[in-house]
């Protein structure tokens, strides 16, 4: 659709590859649609992963005692942090699209890729306390995922030995994307690949470039309606917001504000 942004956030260290190929058809079509698109090649940018003092430009709050979310949230307040997270943040702020391109490591995102989301998506950017789910900061803007899979799809269900494919996606798309506000679109998954024949593989490449030209007619998905059975337990629910700041490594105060309004409804079980 002509004036969308969309950023492609991709990992993949060779640009022949499989995943190269369905980022090359989603710039082509959505190009073609006269969307702005943007591609962070993480690869190619060489972008770097680890979350560390480095990341703060300016004096850190207590140099005595590091603690990486409390830096970072008030360096991102500051705009001390590195060019290289404000660079992506601004890329990620002008989106109206991020699509994620990328091979499932173990179950989860490659780590240069995670060390994109641990550095750029960080609190007082992303989200705050109050200010996360459906009130993230990026409430305004859609997220999918789509990625290529090293197990056949049959591998990947109920009764598969890898199991519902939605347990490994719920951390990546509701703990992570949604909890920064994203609306979720459903996921584009290329299943084995390397074992497909080159007819099968431009199949896939072709139903992903179908799906763009459609794709801003698309609904966001109902997360909780995507939960695998054991995250759909209230208490579950309850007990992962608690540990919340100690995942995230949350200001202090703004943790304590989390532990306060939940401990009575916690203990009801």
């Amino acid at each position: 659709m002509a004036g969308k942004k969309v950023l492609i956030v991709y990992a993949h260290q060779e640009p022949r590859s499989f995943n190269g190929s369905l980022k090359r058809v989603a710039v082509e079509e959505l190009n073609r649609q006269g969307c702005a698109v943007t591609v962070s090649d993480l690869y190619a940018m060489d972008f770097e992963p680890r979350a560390t003092r480095k990341d703060i430009a300016g004096v850190l709050c207590n140099p005595d005692f590091f603690r990486y979310g409390v830096e970072a949230y008030e360096a991102c307040k500051k705009r001390s942090l590195t060019s290289d997270i404000i660079d992506e943040q601004k890329k990620v702020q002008e989106a109206d699209l991020v699509i994620f391109q990328f091979p499932l490591y173990w179950f989860s995102v490659p780590a240069i890729l995670k060390g994109w989301m641990d550095r750029v998506l960080c609190q007082g950017f992303a989200f705050d306390v109050p200010g996360f789910y459906d009130s993230g900061f990026l409430k305004d803007k859609l997220a999918l995922l789509s990625l290529t899979t090293g197990g056949m799809a049959e591998m990947y269900t109920k009764t598969g030995v890898s199991g519902d494919f939605r347990y490994f996606l719920w951390p990546l798309q509701h703990g992570t994307l949604h909890f920064c506000g994203f609306k979720i679109l459903a996921p584009q998954i290329s299943f084995a690949p390397e074992i497909a024949s080159e007819e099968e593989r431009k199949e896939m490449v072709a139903s992903w470039a179908q799906r763009l030209k459609t794709i801003w007619k698309e609904e966001p998905i109902l997360l909780h309606l995507h939960l695998p059975p054991l995250f759909q337990l209230t208490h579950h629910q309850i007990l992962f917001h608690v540990c919340l700041s100690f995942h995230l490594n949350l200001h202090p105060l703004r943790a304590s504000l989390i532990r306060r309004s939940l401990r009575a409804i916690v203990f009801k079980f």
